[in-house]
């Protein structure tokens, strides 16, 4: 046991000196929460992203992943930078980009430093560890390994919230296949009586506390959805063009804790972070790439950028894009050329 908690408080030492902010160990398990994200899962409430319903037994224990894997190391990052200018985050003509996309993608920044941290295990016991790093990309429920790991506690609005950081946090996760010394899980932390995340959410994700139908979420809608943007819908999303921070926002927890940490990646750049929403229609793929190439808004695509500004120009429903918009209604592309049209309805550009 001594071995184990020297190694453990080595590892731990060594995450944060890697510019990790929170580190925590928790046993290889079956996540508490498991039949929990079988039941929402059977909800319906991951709407078309199919690797969340592929194998999900998988997902409900780390050695699904890793055979061997005996300990998970839990590491966070604080994303939080200082608020943006009221004058540029309110600005209807300018689109909102959430949080964690202020910059380099950051799977790029901790997928390398987790694998150091692998690396760094290996040296101090031998060829006999193994090892592997995700970073939100594998079929793990980082937020139940985070919580076991005593990084926070999962609020209602189902992200994990650590008592002194907030909620502003990326996670990540390093699979081993030994025994480490454990961390307990967080007992103070609560979200209480408090629903201020449910009550602000524009489209009514939160269906109840602790459940999110991702068919609702402007993330999702912004992100993942390949679709069209259900009209129902658009005129809730306001000016957000990739993914939303508002039920993280209102958090009385966020709103008090949140602060910067190590990161350095990371930036409010008003050309980045709330661009003019005339200038994303006017963008081709090219001038997409050259802009938003390192960062999250990939996931996206040129595409749905594109849709999504259009629906936030409709949203707005001034007419200095109609000329532009009206270029977008002679697209090849059937989804952007109902959205454009969709658009012109609202700002008086349709003859």
């Amino acid at each position: 046991m001594v071995r184990q908690a020297q190694l453990s408080n080595l590892v731990k030492e060594h995450a944060i000196e890697l510019g990790f902010d929170l580190v925590g160990i928790a046993p290889a398990t079956r996540v508490p929460h498991a039949d929990a994200y079988l039941a929402w899962l059977e909800a319906g409430y991951a709407a078309t992203m199919t690797y969340m319903v592929r194998d999900p037994v998988r997902r409900q224990d780390p050695r699904h992943v890793l055979p061997e894997a005996r300990s998970v190391v839990s590491v966070a990052v604080s994303y939080f930078t200082l608020d943006p200018p009221a004058e540029l985050w309110d600005d209807p003509a300018r689109g909102r980009i959430a949080r964690y996309a202020w910059g380099r993608d950051y799977h790029d920044v901790l997928i390398p430093r987790l694998r150091q941290l692998g690396e760094f295990l290996k040296q101090h016991v031998g060829n006999t560890v193994s090892w592997r790093a995700y970073v939100d990309t594998g079929p793990l429920l980082e937020r139940d390994l985070a919580a076991m790991a005593g990084l926070g506690f999962i609020g209602k609005n189902t992200c994990l919230i650590n008592p002194q950081w907030g909620s502003y946090l990326f996670l990540g996760e390093l699979l081993v296949n030994m025994e480490l010394a454990y961390d307990t899980p967080d007992t103070k932390g609560t979200c209480g009586s408090c629903t201020r995340c449910l009550d602000a959410c524009p489209t009514g994700a939160l269906v109840a506390p602790y459940q999110l139908d991702s068919g609702r979420c402007i993330s999702y809608l912004t992100i993942e959805l390949r679709d069209a943007i259900p009209e129902a819908l658009r005129t809730h999303i306001g000016n957000w063009v990739f993914g939303c921070d508002i039920c993280q926002s209102v958090c009385p927890w966020t709103r008090r804790f949140a602060h910067p940490g190590q990161q350095d990646f990371l930036h409010f750049d008003p050309e980045q972070c709330v661009p003019r929403l005339t200038e994303i229609i006017n963008m081709d793929e090219v001038q997409f790439r050259a802009r938003f190439g390192h960062t999250p808004l990939m996931r996206s695509k040129w595409r749905g950028l594109l849709r999504n500004a259009l629906v936030a120009l409709g949203n707005w429903g001034d007419q200095a894009a109609i000329s532009a918009l009206q270029q977008v209604t002679e697209s090849s592309d059937p989804l952007l050329r109902e959205h454009a049209i969709w658009t012109l309805s609202r700002t008086g550009g349709l003859v």
